[in-house]
């Protein structure tokens, strides 16, 4: 009788674990069901470019139903509300209800807000195709209302965090700008766009030289850094710093931190301190050996001791890597410890400049050729996943 594999969620970890689970297991030995919240596989990583207009948001969302058809997979759409270890089931909204043989949860992260007053209640988040459409419409009325009330928090924007999330969207938003501007008979010169991040500086991982080329190449374009300055509180017209400043405004994106997903922390499965699930070295669950967690769910160590940074890169190989470990429980193989393989790390800068350490040298690389790069990671992930010629 086969197994029965369910995925929840189809993003870069999830989406991968089910297309590799299937090349490498016949639908007579597995059956394979993928659910996700939304009917499209969504590319996390490109999603400041809708955010800010540089594409329409066909070009970041891929409908499951063309990249799984004839893949003998099953797809549910729906939302997870409970997932039930002891009881081998997975609850879905609705009152529907999937029994499981091995499950493997690749539900991403959740927001950390780290209990700022009013940050949740008044900031944006960009997690999906639909914040980054809300961020775009938001935009364009602030500077809309603008126009007609010279009122300058309407004209004032601000992303919370430094980290690359962060600074690709206030890259986006800085070459955005100029154009709408235009348009709407706007001076460039009235509208400022901070990016506020606590830590002494932005980019962490990054070394020094490549964080200040990135921080020039920004600020040429009008963005103002606030470095060392933690967001205390929101409000809907303003975001506080430590340091007493406030910043007048309309608009707060929050890229400033991630947490697990609540719905796995609230299964019993063992997770850290800040709700990612603890994984062993066959990325099973520590607590749940029939569950596997990839992708931003897990927390996966580096040999220093350290977590490695939340990744689309390392969420790919996480869920390759359990299609593995699923064929060896399947056919009575032995599992192989998961080690990561990481090309390098890119962060554009905006449409025409990026930054980035490739290979195992990590050699740098910066402008055009940076972001040509980028391009074709994003590209070798669609060719990956059959994606090339998908869209909505």
């Amino acid at each position: 009788m086969s197994k029965h594999v369910v995925v929840l969620g189809a993003g870069y970890a999830g989406l991968q674990a089910a297309l590799e689970t299937r090349r490498m297991l016949t639908a007579e030995a597995v059956r394979i069901t993928v659910v996700n919240r939304v009917p499209y596989h969504q590319l996390i990583t490109e999603l400041h470019l809708p955010a800010a207009g540089a594409v329409s948001d066909n070009h970041v969302r891929l409908p499951l139903d063309k990249l799984l058809a004839g893949k003998n997979i099953d797809l549910w759409i729906g939302e997870v509300t409970a997932i039930r270890p002891d009881d081998h089931a997975v609850d879905l909204a609705g009152g529907r209800t999937l029994q499981y043989d091995f499950l493997v949860v690749a539900l991403g992260s959740e927001t950390e807000y780290f209990g700022i007053p009013g940050l949740k209640e008044h900031s944006f988040t960009l997690k999906s195709v639909e914040d980054a459409n809300r961020i775009r419409e938001h935009v364009h009325r602030c500077l809309e209302t603008y126009r007609q009330t010279k009122d300058r928090s309407y004209a004032t924007f601000v992303v919370g965090g430094g980290g690359l999330t962060g600074i690709e969207l206030v890259g986006e938003l800085a070459d955005a700008l100029p154009g709408l501007c235009r348009q709407l008979g706007i001076d460039r010169g009235d509208v400022r766009l901070y990016c506020v991040e606590a830590m002494p500086t932005i980019l962490p991982g990054f070394p020094e030289d490549l964080v200040a080329r990135a921080r020039q190449s920004l600020e040429a374009r009008g963005v103002t850094f606030l470095t060392g300055q933690p967001v205390v509180q929101m409000d809907p017209d303003a975001v506080h710093l430590k340091n007493g400043d406030k910043i007048e405004t309309k608009t707060m994106v929050w890229t400033g931190g991630v947490r697990g997903h609540s719905i796995v922390a609230a299964s019993g499965i063992e997770v850290e301190r800040r709700g990612r699930a603890l994984v062993n070295e066959y990325l099973q669950s520590t607590s749940h050996p029939d569950i596997f967690v990839v992708g931003d769910s897990a927390v996966w160590m580096g040999p220093d001791g350290r977590p490695f940074p939340p990744t689309a890169q390392l969420a790919g190989q996480m869920g390759a890597h359990v299609a593995q470990q699923l064929y060896a429980l399947v056919k009575g193989g032995t599992m192989e410890p998961f080690q990561p393989h990481l090309a390098g790390t890119l962060a554009s800068l905006g449409r025409k400049d990026a930054i980035g350490m490739v290979g195992e040298k990590k050699r740098r690389v910066t402008g055009k050729i940076a972001a040509w790069l980028k391009t074709g990671s994003k590209l070798r992930w669609l060719a990956d996943i059959g994606g090339l010629f998908v869209r909505a």
